[in-house]
């Protein structure tokens, strides 16, 4: 059986991950697979620039993966730029620093381009028999992709992240109630429109901190490619108003939060509790795959 030595980067805004697997017609081995939250966007992502800060952080941990794909002997590396690179008039400049620093090339993708990936990652672990709406947090951006048994029926790249919501508005630690209206009137503005007309009973989320919401119930990891995992319902809305009304130090305790998830937690919970009431959803499920594993099935 031919197979190949792939690995892929995803260059987050809040997090980089690299994925490496053995990639042939009939299946996908997974090789190895770790993240470090590198933080790109802190500092100048509102601005449109990557701070020099985060330069040096994005080319530690890019260095570091460049070892890591000699050790496993990789035949292709693919690394792709999102929101933060994208939106930033650095974002050339910067990536050509990686290539120059690693070897590793990086590629810009779209919005779009980013949104097709997450789809095709979660398809791989979810069978679509009902309309769903799948949703991909991230720092820069958030992807909405609505789909059913048809296939994509819309989808959307949206520049409301955590990080660009934690940069622009002061909210106190833990958030007031009236900060907690702020934070959902600011997403509201920028997401209601692609929501209009829309409803289904269930959300997918794909990966990033659905599985942070995932370990935080079940207390434990989240398994890594299998299909998606239903949470109960109640449990999910519990931790999403926990996680709101918890402190920072309260999150610094708690053992299923990873460290770059923890400042901007309460955000994320927000935006997925205002989709939750939009939709009119009903069933939550996570699934593990997100877009480096849409670039192995693509």
């Amino acid at each position: 059986m031919d197979s190949k030595r792939i690995a892929v980067i995803d260059l987050g805004t809040n997090t980089f991950n690299l994925l490496i697997a053995d990639v042939s017609k009939e299946e996908i081995e997974v090789i190895h697979a770790e993240k470090d939250g590198v933080a790109l966007g802190m500092g100048g992502l509102n601005d449109g620039v990557i701070v020099s800060d985060a330069i040096l952080r994005a080319i530690k941990t890019m260095t570091h993966f460049a070892s890591m794909c000699d050790r496993h002997e990789v035949d292709e590396i693919r690394a792709f730029g999102t929101s933060a690179i994208r939106d930033a008039i650095n974002g050339r400049d910067f990536v050509q620093l990686i290539e120059k620093e690693t070897g590793i090339k990086v590629e810009i993708i779209s919005g779009e381009q980013e949104a097709n990936y997450i789809y095709e990652g979660v398809k791989w672990t979810h069978d679509f028999t009902e309309q769903s709406m799948v949703m991909d947090v991230g720092g820069g951006s958030t992807e909405f992709i609505y789909a059913g048994k048809q296939g994509v029926d819309a989808l959307v790249s949206l520049n409301i992240g955590v990080s660009r919501i934690f940069q622009e508005l002061e909210l106190s630690d833990p958030l007031t109630a009236e900060e907690c209206v702020k934070v959902e009137e600011w997403i509201s503005s920028r997401a209601s429109e692609f929501m209009k007309g829309k409803s289904c009973q269930t959300l997918i989320g794909a990966s990033g901190c659905f599985e942070t919401f995932y370990e935080m119930i079940n207390k434990q990891p989240l398994p890594s490619f299998t299909d998606t995992e239903e949470l109960p319902f109640e449990d999910f809305i519990r931790t999403l108003d926990w996680i709101i009304m918890s402190s920072q130090s309260q999150r610094d305790l708690n053992p299923h939060i990873i460290p770059i998830r923890r400042k901007m937690a309460p955000i994320a919970a927000i935006k997925t509790r205002w989709v939750i009431q939009q939709l009119g959803i009903q069933k939550i499920v996570v699934s593990p795959c997100s877009l480096k594993e849409g670039v192995l099935q693509s």
